[in-house]
């Protein structure tokens, strides 16, 4: 068994064939996501049951995310990569079956996206955790570039892709590509050597029952000031970013009259913008200080998704919004994953990482179930030709279908850029990297340097 061991590929090599396996396996879930967002919004017409498609997508994950990063802590991070892959495939192969014999309803979307994203509470912390013991410190911020360069890939090629596919061979045809590339994925993560940490004294310190276990991460990054200022952050700029990742489609869809080769054009726009965002981190490794990066990608994040989108009522300024936005996201997200993968020690990743992303992303789902009612029932009918805001936002925004939700996102990337600025006044926060050791350099058990920054 060790003798196999040894002959699989190791270090970048292994996580540049783990990192192909993604891209493959993101182009065939990007191009069902397209499909099936059309095919939820013809037959309901409301950014509610888009937005609910959303939040059962990813609610679920938020909720158990403490106790999946505890197993991915104890188990082997390889195996768990491969199962949250395969769970992912089988709530696909439902979904086909469903539509196959003409029984597909919106609420199957919901249940679908509900078990899938139970299981992908394991991908994020397991895939984070690989790359801490796969790569040195220096290639972190790197690897965080080429999965967003994978993401925004799949981005540029599956809405025209899925497009084209629909007319020729359907729903269908596509929710069966997207199988066959999971199981790409599958294969390049059973290829590769993923190495198990070796026990830090942190990690000795939170050993325990699964609830015990599972709250670990909650009682690493309360004693961090700075890592818990983050992720309040985080919490705040996600909420107001949902809003705008939520009502996207929805607002682009009812200011064309559904016409899917505009929002195909933006989504390509936006893969653009994150594939060369992307390839610049990949290459330049993020600013040195990576706090910059975090922060000022937010409120250039908030600017672009927000502002810009919203007031925009052309394909042309949408789609440099699109682009600004996948532009920036990738320094925004690779600098601090670099962050918290250069402070938080290896075989404690996957129980911190989980809770982070709970503490940062909870704001999400709620946010989700806000906004769809919120658009529907207070935005649109207020921003209709003749509605009661017209004369006071009808100057920025317009007025009629989709142009209460445009209202909502410039509102939401106002709130955005404010969260950013406040933030940059925190001190914990502006000088995280200062406060906090690296995990290879001091004892992981020391909650935080006392010493001011220089």
């Amino acid at each position: 068994m060790a003798e196999t061991t040894r002959k699989q590929p190791s270090g970048m090599l292994a996580f540049s064939i783990m990192w192909f396996g993604q891209v493959v396996s993101l182009l065939g879930s990007s191009m069902s996501s397209f499909a099936l967002t059309i095919w939820a919004w013809q037959i309901t017409g409301q950014a509610t049951a888009l937005a609910l498609v959303g939040f059962f997508s990813f609610a679920p994950s938020i909720i158990v995310s403490p106790f999946a990063g505890a197993l991915v802590d104890r188990w082997n991070r390889k195996l768990v990569l491969i199962l949250s892959d395969l769970a992912t495939g089988l709530s696909t192969i439902a979904i086909l079956l469903l539509y196959h014999n003409d029984a597909l309803q919106i609420w199957h979307l919901y249940v679908a996206g509900a078990f899938a994203s139970i299981f992908q509470s394991f991908q994020w912390p397991a895939y984070s955790a690989a790359v801490s013991t796969m790569l040195p410190k220096q290639h972190y911020a790197r690897a965080s570039g080429m999965m967003s360069m994978a993401e925004s890939a799949a981005g540029i090629v599956a809405p025209a892709l899925a497009g084209f596919l629909l007319t020729v061979m359907g729903i269908g045809g596509i929710l069966i590509i997207d199988i066959v590339t999971f199981v790409f994925a599958v294969s390049a993560v059973l290829f590769v050597n993923i190495p198990q940490p070796t026990q830090s004294e942190a990690g000795a310190q939170g050993k325990g029952s699964l609830w015990s276990e599972a709250g670990f991460g909650f009682r690493y990054i309360l004693a961090r000031p700075s890592l818990l200022g983050l992720q309040l952050t985080f919490f705040m700029i996600n909420f107001v970013g949902s809003f705008e990742a939520t009502m996207t489609a929805p607002m682009i869809l009812a200011r064309t009259d559904s016409n899917s080769a505009i929002m195909g054009t933006v989504q390509s726009a936006m893969g653009i913008g994150g594939v060369l965002g992307g390839l610049i981190l990949s290459v330049w490794g993020g600013p040195k200080r990576k706090v910059h990066g975090v922060l000022g990608g937010m409120a250039l994040s908030s600017f672009f998704g927000g502002i810009l989108m919203g007031l925009g009522q052309n394909t042309l300024v949408w789609s440099i919004a699109g682009f600004g936005l996948l532009f920036v996201l990738p320094m925004l997200n690779g600098s601090n994953q670099a962050i918290w993968q250069a402070k938080v020690p290896p075989d404690i990743q996957g129980r911190v990482f989980a809770v982070r992303r709970m503490i940062a992303q909870i704001s999400g789902p709620i946010a989700i179930l806000i906004v769809g009612p919120l658009a529907d029932k207070v935005f649109e009918p207020r921003m209709a030709v003749g509605g009661a805001w017209v004369e006071m936002f009808g100057s920025w925004v317009g007025s009629g279908k989709g142009a209460g939700i445009a209202l909502i996102m410039v509102l939401s990337g106002i709130v955005g850029i404010a969260v950013a600025v406040i933030a940059y006044g925190v001190r914990v926060v502006r000088h995280a990297e200062d406060l906090i050791p690296d995990h290879q350099d001091s004892p992981s058990s020391s909650p935080e340097l006392q010493a001011e920054p220089a």
